[in-house]
């Protein structure tokens, strides 16, 4: 009789168990490895769309949400707000907008889907200080045309009512406009285009 084969039964089977508990093991320590990686709630809540209500919003107001934990402007532009733009073009270095810092629905002269409602990233596109708001007052330094609009008081760039920015300053680009839509007219939803509009 042979006394090896109950030897190597035995390690065979030490062999299978002790693989089934280490893969037990690793399933263990891998689980909250991987969930590690995957967004919290809190972070999937930071960058779903935000819904506003303008329905309050007065001509000449502007107010500050917060979408991605950035400040997005909406301001109410009146009817002179509108009209100003076309007069400062010749001073600004993107007036048309070909740089791509906005949706193609943004890519005119007031950069938003409708002329009197801006939506704006409030960042300055230099080096991300976040501009002041100056619908009549020229700000500090300004010599130039000013019909309102926004100073970055970190370095002294410029941004008309439609986040364009002025020549001759820091901040290479216009400010971001970003996605958003209306589901009905008193609401406003940032962070999200229309259904089947990206796909058209």
């Amino acid at each position: 009789m042979n006394q090896d084969a109950p030897n190597r039964n035995r390690r065979r089977f030490l062999t299978a168990a002790t693989t089934v508990v280490g893969g037990i093991g690793v399933a263990f320590v891998a689980v909250p490895f991987l969930s590690y990686w995957r967004p919290s709630a809190r972070a999937q809540a930071a960058g779903a769309p935000v819904e506003v209500n303008v329905s309050r919003l007065e001509p000449g107001q502007l107010i500050n949400v917060e979408w991605r934990g950035n400040p997005v402007w909406i301001f109410h532009r009146t009817e002179d707000n509108v009209n100003d733009l076309e007069k400062v073009e010749g001073i600004l270095r993107d007036p048309e907008s070909r740089q791509d810092q906005q949706p193609e629905y943004a890519r005119n002269r007031h950069r938003s889907r409708q002329p009197e409602i801006m939506v704006l990233v409030g960042i300055c596109t230099h080096l991300g200080c976040s501009p002041l708001f100056y619908p009549e007052d020229r700000p500090h330094g300004m010599e130039r045309d000013w019909v309102g609009g926004f100073f970055c008081p970190c370095h002294g760039s410029y941004f008309d009512l439609a986040g364009r920015v002025y020549t001759g300053v820091p901040a290479p680009l216009n400010l971001v406009v970003p996605p958003y839509h209306f589901p009905d007219e008193n609401t406003v939803l940032i962070g999200e285009d229309e259904p089947d509009e990206g796909e058209a």
